[in-house]
């Protein structure tokens, strides 16, 4: 290979490279304002009524996943590829795209909105940022995935700040169920770093966009089938109200913003790997914050303040140099 070629190799290696630490980023920004923005639809009516304490938040991820799989869906038939769903569907890797749909989708996202919906956004987000520890672990032993000592440390940071911004309860906070909600946030911590791992071995042989088309289907699909049935009829009138009032339609916009975050989170780990695309993920709990601040009047206190910095330490730390993946590939 002459010295042309192999820099235009190295050259188009960065670009990709760029892209998906850029992905990595607008997917971590996506999820924390689609948190936020979940925690206050989840104030409104119908879902604030007393009959279950579980179904309200569920109904609400059921809507999350259903309409982000449409919007996902409708950009897979602009670009062409919607037919790529059912050639897809027969494969093995799809039957391990759809097993990781199952862990991120009705374990994982349900143990998220239970979260949000006891313990709030912000403090949710923090303790969820521990999956990419757990997820970086696994791609190491499962993927053979090469981590450098300062990605694992700016994934450290990441975390670290995050438990700071998330440890201590809200002062005055009448919620009983508050800790309830951190190990709901716990379940969910654990459910995406399996995803991340399953999802990233299945995407070696299917289109990053089909994966995550199949992914929200996947959980939608056993949202309405499996879940939602057994919460009973609560859940049933819960999700009927929603559909014929506002609040139904607020989170089809935000089901765009969370199609949006995923669709990048996918692609990021298809372009970078398991753990960098994790780490750059978990910033979440640092715009989770400040979306929170901007439309919620969270109060910042110091210790946001000082998780927010180390959390943006340790990002930097992960992202690192792009060329760094390249020398990897190389």
């Amino acid at each position: 290979m002459d010295q042309q070629t192999r820099l235009f190799l190295q050259q188009r290696d960065l670009n990709f490279a760029k892209k998906g630490i850029n992905s990595g980023l607008l997917a971590g920004a996506a999820w924390g304002l689609d948190g936020v923005l979940m925690g206050m639809v989840l104030g409104l009516a119908p879902f604030t009524n007393n009959m279950s304490l579980f179904a309200a938040p569920l109904v609400g991820a059921c809507l999350h996943d259903g309409f982000a799989a449409l919007w996902l869906f409708i950009n897979n038939v602009i670009n062409g590829k919607w037919r790529d769903y059912a050639r897809t569907l027969k494969t093995k890797p799809a039957k391990m795209i759809m097993l990781a749909a199952i862990l991120g989708g009705p374990i994982a996202s349900s143990g998220n909105l239970l979260g949000i919906y006891f313990a709030g956004a912000s403090y949710t987000a923090a303790i969820t940022a521990a999956y990419p520890a757990i997820g970086a672990i696994l791609g190491f032993i499962f993927l053979k995935e090469e981590i450098s000592l300062r990605v694992w440390t700016g994934i450290a940071f990441a975390i670290i700040g995050s438990f700071i911004v998330g440890f201590t309860p809200p002062e005055g906070t009448n919620n009983p169920n508050f800790y309830l909600g951190l190990g709901f946030a716990a379940v969910a911590a654990i459910g995406w770093a399996i995803e991340g791992v399953i999802s990233t071995y299945g995407m070696d042989l299917v289109d990053s966009d089909i994966a995550i088309g199949i992914r929200e289907a996947t959980s939608f699909f056993v949202y309405i089938f499996v879940i939602i049935p057994l919460c009973g009829r609560t859940a049933y009138q819960i999700l009927f109200a929603a559909l014929a009032t506002p609040s139904g339609w607020y989170i089809a916009m935000i089901g765009l913003i969370g199609g949006i975050s995923i669709f990048s989170w996918y692609r990021a780990m298809n372009m970078t790997g398991v753990s960098r695309a994790m780490g750059l993920n978990v910033t979440y709990a640092l715009w989770s914050v400040f979306f929170g601040w901007l439309l919620n009047n969270l109060q910042i206190k110091p210790n946001l303040i000082i998780g927010v910095v180390i959390i943006t330490i340790g990002t930097i730390l992960t992202i690192g140099n792009p060329k760094d993946l390249v020398h990897l590939k190389s």
